[in-house]
């Protein structure tokens, strides 16, 4: 009775409603480390749950094991808790219960999500820099405008000068943001409200797909996770035994971009017909925008030779580099452009204010 009324109040007071990527990695490899000693599948599972300390997580496994022990199979039971588990996940644990590869797809999931999550890291690490830059310069000209300006302000004001246009524009500047801070504030909470309103939509990813594109050092980075996602999630699915076309379509969604869902959904209607991938993907990308052509080289070698481990974990490496490669030729373009615009606001400053008190100074002498 009291451990009833304990997991209640835990249910209560679950607020955070997510699974971290490292989380579901850790899952997956226990799990796989119980089944292949042996362990009864939801004995394996209760034991997995002591290891958990998010609440949310230890619930739906909770869960889980309810279907488990109602003899429902692992992938059966996972479609059940769709908060948690994506698509592929349960694809492949489908496909290894069916073909009796269950330990080792429970620890390909693993490892393909290890690689998913260092390529996340990465990429966030590398925005955590310029976005450190801009909100630092974005502080500095706040408080130079709001705190600076208005003690030089009555020096300007008992002269009866006419102040330079840089000054009039500094100093009216400077009283927009002193005398409707509440209203600029109501306007960027609106917009936030609006942003994550909008993120929950179908079209948000279609339009940061546009921007991307539009971005020539974004675009590169953008492209070469896709490709290293779509290549380690088509190994997996694969060479768990899941069917080419299933695979392909579960590819296109673990590439976490409607643009590259939208080409694989095109590449299935001409395999569905009986042409090659690599053939289908140089249909609907005939100018080698979207799959480079190393990325289709690598593939051809696969479909000729079917050594599909081989070529995308080189797919893989390949892209993994590429990405480095990208997020620092954008991290170096990012450094000077945040130095320009902050050297554009001292010269302004400076010159709004030294040329306003050389006029001052001209009407003294």
């Amino acid at each position: 009775m009291v451990n009833k009324e304990t997991n209640n109040l835990k249910k209560e007071f679950i607020f955070i409603k997510s699974v971290s990527t490292i989380e579901k990695y850790n899952f997956y490899e226990y799990l796989s480390v119980m089944v292949d000693a042996w362990v009864w599948f939801s004995n394996a599972l209760e034991s997995v749950q002591s290891r958990i300390t998010n609440p949310f997580f230890s619930e739906k496994i909770e869960e889980l094991n309810t279907y488990i022990k109602s003899w429902d199979s692992f992938s059966k039971s996972m479609r059940k808790v769709p908060q948690i588990f994506d698509i592929w996940e349960i694809s492949i644990i489908e496909a290894g219960e069916q073909t009796g590869k269950l330990v080792q797809s429970l620890q390909k999931l693993s490892d393909d999500l290890k690689k998913m999550d260092a390529l996340k890291k990465k990429v966030k690490w590398a925005l955590t820099y310029p976005i450190v830059i801009f909100s630092f310069l974005i502080l500095a000209v706040i408080i130079v405008l709001t705190y600076v300006i208005p003690q030089l302000l009555p020096l300007f004001e008992t002269a009866e000068v006419e102040l330079p246009w840089a000054t009039q524009a500094l100093i009216a500047t400077s009283e927009f943001l002193q005398n409707n801070y509440w209203y600029i504030i109501f306007v960027i909470f609106t917009l936030i409200v609006a942003f994550i309103w909008y993120k929950s939509t179908k079209e948000w990813k279609t339009a940061i797909n546009n921007i991307l594109i539009q971005a020539p050092l974004i675009w590169k980075v953008y492209k070469n996770y896709a490709l290293a996602n779509i290549s380690s999630s088509l190994w997996s699915l694969v060479g768990s035994g899941v069917s080419i076309v299933k695979a392909l379509k579960l590819t296109g969604k673990a590439s976490w971009s409607s643009l590259y869902e939208w080409l694989f959904d095109k590449i299935i209607t001409r395999v569905s017909n009986g042409s090659k991938i690599v053939e289908s993907m140089e249909e609907v990308d005939p100018e080698w925008i979207y799959f480079p052509a190393d990325f289709l080289q690598m593939l051809s070698v696969w479909e000729r030779a079917a050594k599909l481990e081989q070529i995308n974990i080189k797919i893989n490496e390949q892209y993994m580099k590429e990405v480095d490669y990208s997020l620092w030729n954008m991290t170096k373009w990012i450094e000077p452009l945040a130095l320009l615009l902050a050297w554009g606001f001292v010269l302004w400053f400076a010159f709004a204010i030294f040329w306003a008190i050389l006029k001052v100074t001209e009407t003294v002498s």
